[in-house]
């Protein structure tokens, strides 16, 4: 059962879930290529960490929230969460070339942490990842970045809509919570 924080937050859709048990493979259990790279990001490295997944789009109005994304990333990776983007073309605002969605992201943004190539965030092509997601929030992306705080334990506790930006304080509280 889900509930909703009062105030803002609810009309954010930022919310807490406590979602039935993980299926810490469904989140784990994957090697993805890495965006514009011939290496791949092996999900089971991130098994036991705090998480934080967002769903990304280059041309989309929320893009610039990359900036937080990494200033989130630079001021708790010590504590031990990671940050994974997920680029997606679900909202028609992913570049239909990898190596600009790159650029986009590496360059313009300056992002550090972990980016996959793009995959499906949605529907009943969606990666087993945001199956999962899903599955223990109540909540698919509805837009790009979407952000989703996943603890130790591979529960998913918390999910931000994109319009909650990276610097929101109820943000960096969920994220704390699970540090």
């Amino acid at each position: 059962m889900k509930k909703l924080f009062s105030g803002l937050c609810g009309l954010l859709l930022c919310q807490t879930a406590t979602a039935a048990q993980p299926d810490t493979g469904a989140l784990f259990e994957h090697q993805l290529p890495r965006l514009h790279s011939s290496e791949t990001v092996d999900m089971r490295q991130f098994a036991g960490q705090p998480l934080l997944v967002v769903n990304t789009a280059s041309f989309c109005g929320f893009t610039g929230q990359f900036e937080g994304l990494e200033a989130l990333h630079q001021r708790y990776k010590d504590q031990g969460l990671r940050v994974v983007g997920f680029p997606s073309n679900d909202f028609r605002q992913e570049a239909k070339d990898e190596a600009e969605t790159a650029k986009v992201c590496f360059i313009n943004f300056g992002v550090s942490f972990d980016m996959v190539a793009p995959i499906k965030v949605r529907g009943d092509d969606a990666h087993p990842i945001f199956r999962e997601i899903a599955r223990q929030s109540g909540k698919a992306p509805r837009w790009n970045f979407y952000k989703y705080v996943i603890d130790r334990e591979g529960r998913v506790t918390a999910v931000f809509s994109s319009r909650t930006k990276p610097e929101d304080e109820k943000l960096k509280t969920a994220i704390e919570a699970v540090l």
